[in-house]
Order: C-alpha cells, then structure tokens, then sequence
C-alpha cells in the first residue's frame, strides 16, 4: 500500500470512528496550549480490534518500507496513548517493547524508561498523536538519558498545522514520520459535513492566529 492509500485508510478510520470532532462554536484546547476548532482522538482506532488490526498493519508496512534498513532493535511506546500502539506493533514484529514517560515516575526506581534496558540499543519512539512536537522532544530526551539511541518517531496522525514542528524535531536529531494528516482526511471530500471542513480549513490556513483569538497560544513556534 502507498503511503498516499495509506494515509487515506487512517483518515477514513479515523471519520468511521467518530474521532474526528469540530466544533463550530467553543475551541478545544490541545495539550501543548493551542486552541483548535477540531480534536482528534486517535485512541479510538485502539478500541475496537478491526481498526486496531489495519493501523497495526499499516504501521508494520511502514517499517518494512520508508524505515527499512533502520535497524531498530525495540519500540518506546509514548505516556499514554502511544503503549497501545507500541504494544500491537510489538507483537507483530516480535520486538522488544518499552514505555516511556515525559518526566520520571518519581517512585520506585524512579524510571522515565520502563520494560527493560535501553542503553546502546536503537529504539524507535511511537505515539498516537503529534501536534507541535513538544513532547516528543521530552520522551526522546528520555530515552536518550538512559542510553538509548533515537533518530526516528512514528505518529499515526500528524496534526500538521503550526509552523516550526518538523524542523524543532530535526534540529533535536529527530525524524517525524506520520501514517496521516490533516490533508488525508481534507481529500476525503464526501466524510466531512461542509460546515465542519469550512471551519478546518480556516483554521488550518494560520492556526496561530486562530488559537490567539480563540484564548490559546499565540507564539509561532521557533522553526
């Protein structure tokens, strides 16, 4: 499957599944501060073992095809919503799994990394969701400390509107790869009701502009 039929299926999963939510009236307010007229509630595809198996296949396809050759010796599964994605990814390529926090649990052994060692191994980063890149920057610096190697990160849905995001993760020794965004589930012009693709595509055309009038941040992220 293309990478364009790839990031098609996403985003019809993602609509079927009633995780795509615009509101025409009130922001919601996304974990790195922006507001945003639409969230995207990825760990839907997680319930329902159907989607659960595509998006695990899809993800698999992924790292025998544009990561090949990487050499990843286990997967880091992201605080929260990346284990469930981490954990079927795991299973089906038979890898080692780990789970990594954005800060250190502050008990027992006062881990950010859990599951097992890391240090000098290769260890590919996954999570659901990636909005600014914020927190990738923070479970990477986690990894790292504890001896991991870290290049790549894999999202199933890059939500692809602030500015800077790709290159703040580039400039941090890291790679973003997405199975969809914003323009895969734009090009499903019959799933999305007018009104609701009207108020995306406004926001999408300067999200910054959009969260500062709507009481969310208003910096334009450092390219």
């Amino acid at each position: 499957m293309s990478a364009q039929e790839a990031g098609r299926t996403v985003a019809e999963m993602l609509i079927d599944a009633g995780a795509v939510h615009v509101s025409t009236d009130r922001p919601f307010f996304l974990a790195a501060g922006w507001a945003s007229p639409v969230y995207v509630d990825v760990r839907l595809l997680f319930g329902a073992a159907a989607t659960r198996r595509v998006v695990t296949d899809l993800a698999a396809d992924f790292l025998a095809g544009p990561l090949a050759g990487h050499g990843f010796d286990a997967i880091a599964g992201a605080e929260t919503a990346g284990m469930p994605f981490a954990t079927t990814l795991a299973d089906r390529l038979d890898m080692e799994l780990r789970h990594v926090r954005k800060r250190p649990l502050g008990a027992g052994h006062n881990a950010q990394v859990e599951g097992g060692p890391v240090d000098g191994r290769r260890v590919l980063l996954l999570d659901d969701l990636t909005t600014d890149g914020s927190s990738k920057l923070s479970f990477a610096r986690g990894l790292r400390s504890a001896g991991a190697v870290v290049t790549d990160v894999l999202t199933i849905f890059y939500h692809d509107a602030f500015p800077g995001t790709r290159e703040r993760l580039a400039n941090a020794g890291l790679c973003l790869h997405s199975l969809a965004t914003w323009q895969d589930v734009l090009a499903l012009k019959s799933n999305l009701p007018a009104p609701h693709r009207a108020v995306v595509e406004e926001f999408l055309a300067d999200p910054v502009v959009w969260s500062a009038r709507h009481g969310g941040r208003a910096d334009r992220p450092a390219g």
